[in-house]
């Protein structure tokens, strides 16, 4: 049913979401996933805007209050839309960064994130379905993905090898939607999550240490 290389069983949710991020998120999420490599959680949420004194410590509740709130917002203690809630980890060589609100969706988070030589790529879904992501190195975007326009034939050739690579880890998912090998609106998810070493449970990204912040 699901064609993707990259995820071991019980790591997709049944649409295709990353199951970590799907119990991370509010039931219609407008979200987005950081990963970048070679920088830790804190200065990752600094870059971001992030006000030092306000980034703490973070045990993630059990259980999500209601369909509202998402766990890092839980985390907090704050109301839905009172603020972004950002929540971020180290596994290996990678630090993600996950906003459950969209709020830091911008190219001078991405080039902040990837300055100096790092990589990063920002993956983006609305709450409308529309997704989207982009790879930086260096404090520069080399590819942008419009998943509405991506034909993976066609465009995963051109594309930086660990891009790809991780595009092809993440493979498709079929639904009545889409056509068996067509690019599903989650794709850039899962190959965020390829890339970063994150085809994982909840339970797994509760193992590392973990910040949280509130922005904006």
């Amino acid at each position: 049913m699901m064609p993707t290389p990259g995820f071991p069983p019980n790591t997709l949710d049944s649409e295709g979401t990353p199951i970590w991020i799907s119990d991370l998120a509010v039931d219609d999420p407008n979200h987005i996933l950081h990963v970048v490599r070679g920088i830790d959680p804190a200065e990752a949420l600094e870059a971001l805007g992030a006000k030092p004194e306000l980034i703490q410590s973070c045990e993630l509740p059990e259980n999500k209050p209601d369909e509202w709130t998402s766990l890092p917002c839980a985390a907090l203690g704050i109301e839905p839309g009172a603020s972004a809630a950002l929540l971020a980890g180290r596994i290996g060589e990678w630090t993600f960064v996950y906003d459950d609100s969209g709020f830091t969706y911008d190219d001078a988070a991405t080039k902040a994130l990837s300055a100096d030589g790092r990589t990063a790529v920002t993956s983006v879904f609305t709450i409308n379905g529309d997704a989207s992501l982009i790879y930086a190195v260096d404090g520069e975007p080399v590819e942008w993905v419009n998943v509405d326009e991506l034909l993976l034939e066609e465009h995963l050739p051109g594309m930086p090898a660990e891009l790809r690579a991780a595009f092809e880890a993440a493979g498709t998912v079929e639904t009545e939607d889409f056509e068996p090998g067509e690019a599903d609106g989650l794709i850039a998810m899962r190959a965020a999550c390829a890339l970063a070493g994150l085809a994982l449970a909840l339970s797994d990204v509760r193992r590392v240490p973990l910040l949280v912040v509130p922005l904006g």
